[in-house]
């Protein structure tokens, strides 16, 4: 056969020649459910697949993320369990606003159990003490989450006699409050008959910068 000079009449006479009216139809029919199928799925099926399945791998990725932050939040509960108590015991030693506006009246029931007055106590401006690794800057520029703890100094007069002055301060050091003697000077009193001194100083105590920030 000269495949050449073929014609498509050719062939569908050949076709008709060797099949009967109703192995065409079944083939049609058969050639058109494919057809039909192929349409059905490419514009109706195949879209609802690709959606269920890239919200299946949504819900699958969201249900990691949960998983995730579930270890996570676990993992942080048991930190905060572990610093808990640390964090309670070292925030004692701290002053908070209201102590230090009543460390007149605290100190001068220390000083009344030794027989010494309080003439003077004067709260300085607090100072930033920085945590480590940042830098001093101006104070206007400070975040409080740069700030460690502040520093208070305080400055004193306390009158009495010097053996009292020392159970004095060996009181206010066993005291649970972080609490400094800084400098001191001891002049004695001129033509006392007790052996009276005065006592002119500074004290340091120490805040949270939630409370002087």
């Amino acid at each position: 056969m000269d495949l050449k000079n073929i014609q498509i009449s050719d062939i569908k006479e050949k076709i008709l020649a060797a099949a009967d009216k109703k192995t065409l139809i079944k083939f049609g029919i058969a050639l058109g459910s494919i057809i039909l199928f192929l349409i059905v799925y490419y514009a109706v099926l195949n879209p609802l697949v690709k959606d269920r399945k890239a919200k299946y791998e949504d819900k699958l990725l969201k249900q990691n993320e949960i998983n995730q932050f579930e270890n996570d939040i676990a993992t942080l509960k048991a930190r905060i369990k572990k610093l808990a108590p640390e964090v309670k015991e070292k925030s004692t030693l701290f002053h908070s606003k209201a102590e230090v506006e009543g460390l007149y009246n605290s100190l001068s029931r220390f000083a009344g159990n030794y027989g010494l007055v309080i003439s003077k106590i004067e709260k300085k401006k607090a100072k930033p003490i920085l945590k480590k690794g940042i830098a001093n800057q101006a104070e206007k520029n400070i975040k409080i989450k740069m700030v460690s703890y502040y520093k208070i100094p305080v400055e004193y007069e306390i009158k009495g006699n010097f053996l009292g002055f020392i159970k004095f301060k060996r009181a206010v050091s066993k005291s649970k409050k972080m609490l400094n003697f800084d400098k001191e000077t001891i002049s004695i009193v001129q033509n006392d008959p007790t052996g009276a001194i005065i006592v002119k100083g500074t004290l340091t105590i120490v805040g949270l910068p939630d409370e002087f920030f």
